[in-house]
C-alpha cells in the first residue's frame, strides 16, 4: 500500500479528528497561514468519518425539540474552505513512517481499499469513546450520548415510549416498562440529558389523556456520592435536590449490575423494568491512539507537553480528550476533557505549529478554569462561574448565551436564535420519527408483497 504525500516543497499539516481540536486547530491554521496555503507552502487535511463538527453542549437541547439538529452541527467543508477534508477512519498512526492509513467513507459498500497518508506535522485530536463496562445487557440495551444521531435517536424514543403506554392502556407492564427511563453516570452529559428530555415528555403528556406526568419513572444511577462534580459540591447538591423535586430520583454510590432483555438490577437490590437505558458514565481515549507507536500514559491517553506537542516527539502534535495535557494552574494534574480547554487548545496548538514552522518559539498552554454551566430544562439551569453561583432562569440564560457564543459561525449562531426566537411563540413538536432508523423498511415491504404476486 503506497503512501499518499503532497509535494516536496510542501509542508503537508494532517490533523486526525473534525470535533473541537481538530476543526479549530484547522481553523486557526487557516487564519494564520493565508498566504502559504494560497501559495501552496503548505497543505492541511482534517480526517474525519463525520463531514461536520458536532457542538456536543447543545445535544441536550437538540434531543429535547430545543434546537434542530442541524443547527447544532458545523459543516467542515464550509468552516474549512481552504484545508482538504478527507471523509474516513484513521485506522492506524505510524510515526516512525510519519504515515496514517485510513479507510475511506463508504469503503464497505464500495470496496475502496485503505490509503497510507504521509506527513510532515501531525495533530492527534481524535478525541474519546464511551468508557463502558462488562454489564450484561449493556451492549444490547443501552446507547450514549455524544452523537447528534445519538440525541436525535433518544428524542424519537422517548416519544415513541409515550405513544407505546398510550396504546396499552389496560397492560399496566407494558407501560410501566415504557414509561421508565434510567439514565447512568451524572456528569453533565447525562444530568443534561435527563433534565431535557424528562421536561420535554412532560410537555408532551398534555396531549396524552391517559398519561399524566406522575405516571413516568425518571432515574439517574451515579456511582459515586455527588452529580455534577464540574459545577462544585454545593450546587450539585442543589441540583440532586431540584430534580428530586420535579419527581426524578437520583441514586447515589449506585451501580447498574444487569440489564438483560431492559430488566434492571441496581446494586442496592432494586430490580423492575425499563423501556430506555442511557449510559454516560464516563469516556476514554479513542482506541486507535492505543494501537499506535506514540507514547501513551496509564489510562491510555498520549503524553502531551504543556505546549501540546508529543513528548519525545518532533512534530507531532495533541490535544483535547485523547491527551493527558499537563494543568500548570493549580487545578489539578491534567487539564479536563471538556470543550472549555479543547476549543483553548487548538487554539494554543495552532498557535505553536505556526512558531514552529517560522522558526519561533512555542508558548506553553495555560487556562485556568473559569467555572461551568448546566442547562436543566427550558428555564433551568446551575452556574459556577469565577465563583459566582447561580441556579434557575439566570443559570439558565448563561449556559445558553455562553455556548452561543462559543458556536462556530455566524451562520449557525443565527440559526439557533431563530429557534429559541420561534420556540417563545410556539410548542415544542411532539412528532416521533422512529422509522427514520429503518428507512428502507416500507420499501422492502412493498418490493416483498410484490414479489408474494
Amino acid at each position: 500500500m503506497p503512501s499518499e504525500r503532497t509535494t516536496d516543497d510542501a509542508q503537508h499539516i494532517v490533523i486526525i479528528g473534525g470535533g473541537y481540536v481538530g476543526m479549530y486547530t484547522a481553523l486557526r491554521l487557516q487564519k494564520r497561514l493565508r498566504s502559504e496555503l494560497r501559495r501552496g507552502e503548505v497543505v492541511v487535511t482534517v480526517i474525519d468519518p463525520q463531514s461536520y463538527m458536532t457542538y456536543q453542549p447543545f445535544l441536550p437541547e437538540a434531543a429535547a425539540g430545543n434546537l434542530e439538529p442541524r443547527h447544532v452541527v458545523a459543516p467542515l467543508r464550509r468552516v474549512l474552505r481552504r484545508c482538504r477534508i478527507l471523509n474516513g477512519f484513521v485506522t492506524g498512526i505510524e510515526h516512525a513512517s510519519r504515515t496514517v492509513t485510513v479507510r475511506p467513507a463508504g469503503a464497505d459498500s464500495t470496496g475502496a481499499p485503505e490509503r497510507r497518508i504521509g506527513y510532515d506535522l501531525l495533530v492527534v485530536a481524535l478525541g474519546s469513546v464511551s468508557r463502558t463496562l462488562p454489564i450484561p445487557g449493556l451492549a444490547e440495551c443501552g446507547i450514549g450520548f455524544k452523537t447528534v444521531e445519538e440525541a436525535i435517536f433518544l428524542r424519537n424514543h422517548v416519544l415513541h415510549q409515550l405513544d407505546i403506554a398510550a396504546s396499552n392502556p389496560d397492560d399496566e407492564r407494558i407501560r410501566r416498562r415504557a414509561l421508565t427511563f434510567v439514565f447512568v453516570g451524572a456528569g453533565f452529559a447525562g444530568i443534561e440529558a435527563l433534565a431535557e428530555l424528562e421536561d420535554m415528555a412532560r410537555d408532551a403528556c398534555k396531549w396524552y389523556p391517559n398519561i399524566d406526568a406522575g405516571d413516568m419513572r425518571w432515574m439517574m444511577v451515579e456511582a459515586t456520592d455527588r452529580i455534577l462534580p464540574e459545577v462544585g459540591p454545593e450546587m450539585g447538591r442543589w441540583t440532586a435536590e431540584a430534580l428530586r423535586r420535579r419527581g426524578i430520583e437520583v441514586k447515589l454510590e449506585t451501580l447498574l449490575k444487569s440489564a438483560e432483555k431492559r430488566h434492571i438490577v441496581l446494586s442496592d437490590g432494586e430490580e423492575f423494568e425499563a423501556g430506555t437505558l442511557v449510559w454516560t458514565a464516563g469516556v476514554k481515549p479513542h482506541p486507535v491512539v492505543g494501537d499506535s507507536d506514540l507514547p501513551l500514559d496509564g489510562k491510555g491517553r498520549i503524553k502531551a507537553t504543556a505546549e501540546l506537542t508529543v513528548d519525545g516527539l518532533e512534530r507531532v502534535y495533541a490535544a483535547g480528550d485523547n491527551a493527558a495535557v499537563p494543568d500548570l494552574t493549580d487545578t489539578g494534574d491534567f487539564t479536563a476533557p471538556n470543550a472549555q480547554h479543547a476549543v483553548r487548545q487548538a487554539k494554543r496548538l495552532a498557535d505553536n505549529i505556526v512558531a514552529d514552522l517560522r522558526g519561533k518559539p512555542r508558548k506553553p498552554y495555560v487556562h485556568a478554569y473559569v467555572g461551568s454551566v448546566a442547562g436543566l430544562g427550558l428555564h433551568k439551569g446551575v452556574a459556577n462561574v469565577y465563583g459566582v453561583k447561580l441556579r434557575g432562569v439566570l443559570a439558565w440564560l448563561m449556559h445558553r448565551t455562553y455556548h452561543l457564543s462559543r458556536m462556530p459561525t455566524v451562520n449557525r449562531k443565527f440559526r439557533i436564535t431563530a429557534d429559541w426566537t420561534l420556540a417563545l411563540f410556539f410548542r415544542r413538536e411532539i412528532v416521533s420519527l422512529g422509522e427514520l432508523e429503518w428507512p428502507r423498511q416500507e420499501f422492502e415491504l412493498a418490493a416483498g408483497r410484490r414479489k408474494d404476486t
